[in-house]
């Protein structure tokens, strides 16, 4: 149960209830501050709509911080939008597998973002090594991006942890199919 509570489009003022267009229960505790919840949101949205990295790429980073945190919220939800973006049931697996230091089938550019997510959610920041081949591979832009993905997200769901933000029974289907470690 979430440790405040979760407002609804009416309990917000007029000028506020634009930050409930997308009605989850993330932003429906974080209008309990409707500037922190704005500023949130516009680094999200940033991310997700504006940012150049390759919409794949983005989601699997983001879903690496999520396996790691065992984040169930965050995992749920971003196995849910990574479908929306490219992602497949066979990445999320490789992803695990990846993470466990098993062998994959994934590329090299991927296999280097989710080495750079676990790096910089791990120990606080990528090793010039991951980071030196992200970015001849990237550039400085999308370099950029990435790594305000993978700090922003980190930030994400330590705010879900502490605030004990409930998954959405929609999205419960996604951490059945697969489940977070213990």
């Amino acid at each position: 149960m979430a440790r405040v509570p979760y407002l609804e489009r009416s309990d917000l003022a007029e000028a506020d209830q634009d930050l409930l267009a997308r009605n989850i229960n993330l932003f429906r505790a974080l209008v309990n501050s409707p500037n922190a919840a704005r500023a949130f949101s516009t680094l999200g949205g940033f991310i997700r709509h504006k940012s150049r990295l390759d919409p794949r790429l983005r989601e699997l980073a983001i879903l690496q911080v999520g396996w790691l945190a065992r984040s169930p919220y965050e995992w749920s939800h971003h196995v849910k939008i990574g479908f929306d973006f490219g992602v497949s049931k066979d990445d999320i697996r490789a992803l695990i597998d990846d993470t466990d230091g098993k062998p994959t089938g994934l590329d090299e550019l991927t296999r280097l973002v989710l080495r750079g997510a676990r790096e910089m959610t791990r120990d606080g920041a990528m090793t010039a090594e991951t980071f030196g081949a992200l970015q001849g591979r990237l550039g400085n832009e999308c370099m950029i991006d990435l790594t305000v993905t993978i700090g922003f997200y980190n930030a994400v769901v330590r705010v879900l942890a502490t605030l004990q933000i409930d998954v959405e029974p929609g999205y419960q289907t996604y951490l059945d199919q697969f489940p977070l470690p213990a």
